[in-house]
């Protein structure tokens, strides 16, 4: 590999693994989607304990399963069809080869094809915990007392339980998906070193942005005011 590609690789892991923390930090400073979203979920537990007739609450979290086990689907699929050139021999690499602007050596493009399968594998374990947590989280809410059993420091404490396995689970699912945007990435390194960082730039400023200036991130953290 080219003093290139090893800036391109090092940006991308840096990107990769430090958006997390980095977030963090924008969450602290000026606030970001997740971190509304978890005050808003934690208020949506609250209201479910305070409701005798918790079907709506049932069909958001059926809802959200669906969506997480349709992404988890698309990821294994995906996963396949990379596994299945890079582990399919030289004629299957040969015909990446072809598509691509700087393949090099064969050890080169099968390590270009492994970013962008560990990136994808990632991804599938995100979904795979998100999917189970959602479960869990099902099950606190089958399992929530009453409203007119509890008072109401007994509902509050439920309420924060099940806020507790419904926030994780939706952080697992938000990294499952982003991990679609770092393997469409890495997949630019197959046009060469400059194609990856590029790709990572526009990949991390894309997800920052959506984050902290969207019109959604905005929306969301207006209503958050108001709940909060």
């Amino acid at each position: 590999m080219t003093a290139w590609d090893w800036a391109a690789l090092t940006l991308f892991f840096a990107c990769w693994l430090f958006y997390e923390p980095l977030l963090g930090v924008l969450s602290r400073r000026s606030g970001s989607l997740n971190s509304d979203m978890k005050v808003v979920r934690e208020v949506w537990m609250r209201a479910m304990t305070a409701r005798e007739i918790r079907l709506v609450d049932s069909q958001l979290m059926g809802h959200t399963i669906n969506s997480a086990s349709f992404f988890a689907s698309a990821n294994l699929l995906l996963i396949a069809a990379v596994a299945g050139v890079l582990f399919g021999g030289e004629t299957a690499l040969r015909g990446v080869a072809d598509l691509s602007a700087e393949a090099g050596t064969p050890q080169m493009l099968e390590a270009k094809l492994g970013l962008v399968l560990a990136a994808l594998a990632r991804g599938l374990l995100d979904f795979i915990w998100s999917i189970r947590q959602l479960n869990y989280t099902l099950a606190l809410i089958g399992a929530a007392p009453e409203a007119v059993e509890d008072g109401e420091a007994a509902r509050s404490a439920f309420a924060e339980a099940a806020a507790a396995a419904l926030n994780p689970a939706m952080s697992a699912f938000s990294q499952g998906v982003r991990t679609y945007y770092f393997a469409l990435a890495a997949g630019a390194w197959l046009f060469g070193p400059l194609w990856l960082g590029g790709g990572v730039l526009a990949v991390f400023t894309l997800l920052i942005w959506r984050q902290a200036a969207s019109p959604a991130a905005q929306a969301v953290r207006a209503a958050r005011r108001r709940l909060s």
